[in-house]
């Protein structure tokens, strides 16, 4: 599990996930929508589209979103119903209905148990299966909001009239936009895939136009993407020998939700595009040393997983890498559960207490069944399936096939067997010989002793690893941090001097 981050915003901007301020449409209906009539149509116009529709639709409520397609939150997930449709064609009512609760999924309780009076309510249509984003998501379509406000009248109707327009990046003099289409990614999908960066210039960069530097490709977390790298002014730099990064924030997310840079059956060569389609346009497009030795990585919670996995994948291709929070590196402790191991399950362990998923100063705020239901209810691009995604083959009915039961928890160690080749503990023990030279001095990773999201022990087990195959990999577990403030000003600035001296190391005459 992650928070989405990146390196340019805080980790309390991103509890709310998808959040953004949107023009608001509010209707007022006087209505009942308790257990004894809650009823709800939907229609979607031929004006936002004209052909019918094969998908999932939802109605999202809320007391707290002043549009509550911008939900639902992590940390306060609220009401929604959702229900999936086949050739509904434009102007068809769609119901709701507390009466047939078998044709909905519900969270986190029945519709006939939802006492909804108060709430806001906005009906979503998901037109793009491209995008990952519901509410937010480029192309979907969103209704009016409606306030749920009394009893005594006529069962609330949503139109779903508006689409979500594209998100532009706002480049400006020292942020500019790097869009790459992939030949590989498109072949992969059958149609056009397109890789996106945000290039950060350097102070300089306009100043010495002859002069070349490193590069920090950064690898956000669940959620993030290069739109947070759109800035109005440079990076602040003061290392030694008046070293300066190029910084490029790169965009791991995808319709099953972040691809994390490693191919898979079900998102496609990801990593192999990263290598040998972007990076090489991104050298060719900006000033950059075009050379592994200054090439060096980094990314936080997903995005720490990401950018240990390019390094260890692409050894010969980066200069190391500085991981911080990252995913489940070892799959015997992912997040407290050893995915080998007969008999586990995601939602109890094996005292039949159920699992938590994350705590925030010391309290559980999240249980590994809520979440998972949520995003079941949501549909594809949560974070947990994800994992599924990236990790796991694909089933016979074209989707990536499920670790473990839905409804009971019961984990298939017949497909974490397949997980593997991406557990990234194993991967460097079965390989160390080839990869334990070419990843020399390469290999840091930085974790919190008390991770939100239980992640420091699938850390502890690497660094173990590591030390027994005598590798030189730094790991190190911070005492009295968490997930959202192991990223401290010291350690960051640590980071930047521990790759600047990586870089004078292999390149001292340059500056």
């Amino acid at each position: 599990m992650t928070i989405p981050r990146t390196h340019a915003r805080s980790v309390l901007a991103v509890l709310f996930v998808g959040l953004i301020t949107s023009t608001l449409s509010v209707s007022t209906l006087s209505t009942s929508a308790t257990a004894a009539d809650g009823e709800f149509t939907v229609r979607f116009s031929k004006t936002v589209r004209a052909e019918p529709f094969t998908g999932r639709v939802l109605l999202l409520f809320s007391k707290v979103r002043r549009e509550p397609r911008t939900g639902p939150g992590w940390f306060n997930p609220e009401l929604f119903v959702a229900q999936d449709v086949t050739d509904w064609k434009p102007d068809t009512p769609l119901v709701f209905s507390a009466k047939t609760p078998g044709k909905m999924l519900a969270h986190p309780k029945p519709l006939a148990e939802m006492n909804l009076a108060g709430y806001r309510a906005q009906a979503v249509a998901r037109f793009n299966s491209h995008v990952r984003n519901i509410g937010t998501g480029t192309g979907n379509g969103f209704s009016q909001v409606v306030v749920i406000s009394g009893a005594n009248a006529k069962a609330p109707a949503f139109v779903i009239d508006k689409l979500v327009p594209e998100r532009k990046f706002a480049e400006t003099k020292w942020s500019k936009l790097l869009r790459v289409r992939s030949q590989k990614l498109s072949k992969f999908h059958g149609r056009d895939v397109f890789m996106n960066a945000a290039v950060i210039l350097p102070a300089s960069y306009y100043d010495q136009p002859k002069r070349r530097y490193p590069t920090i490709f950064t690898i956000p977390g669940f959620g993030g993407t290069h739109f947070g790298g759109s800035r109005t002014s440079p990076i602040a730099e003061n290392n030694e020998r008046g070293v300066e990064f190029i910084r490029v924030l790169l965009d791991p997310s995808c319709p099953l939700g972040h691809h994390v840079f490693a191919d898979s059956a079900n998102n496609g060569p990801v990593g192999t595009a990263l290598v040998t389609e972007l990076i090489p346009a991104f050298d060719k497009t900006f000033r950059s040393v075009g050379k592994p030795t200054a090439r060096f990585l980094t990314g936080h919670s997903s995005g720490g997983w990401s950018s240990l996995w390019v390094q260890v994948a692409y050894p010969d291709d980066f200069g190391g890498t500085w991981s911080t929070a990252p995913d489940p590196v070892d799959f015997r402790d992912f997040q407290r559960i050893n995915l080998y191991r007969a008999g586990e399950n995601m939602y109890v362990d094996a005292g039949k207490k159920r699992r938590p998923l994350a705590r925030v100063g010391g309290q559980v705020r999240l249980w590994y069944q809520g979440f998972a239901d949520m995003e079941w209810t949501l549909g594809p691009g949560g974070q947990l399936h994800s994992f599924e995604a990236v990790f796991s083959p694909r089933g016979k009915d074209g989707k990536p096939r499920l670790i473990w039961d839905r409804k009971t928890g019961k984990v298939d160690t017949a497909v974490t067997k397949t997980w593997e080749k991406y557990d990234i503990r194993l991967v460097l023990e079965r390989n160390w010989k080839t990869l334990g030279p070419k990843l020399k001095g390469k290999l840091h990773v930085i974790m919190g002793d008390s991770d939100t999201f239980y992640l420091e022990g699938a850390s502890i087990l690497l660094k173990k690893s590591l030390k027994d195959i005598g590798s030189d990999a730094d790991v190190e577990i911070v005492p009295g941090r968490d997930h959202m403030n192991l990223l401290t000003p010291n350690i960051r600035a640590r980071i930047r001097r521990e790759m600047t001296t990586a870089f004078l190391k292999n390149h001292p005459d340059r500056q």
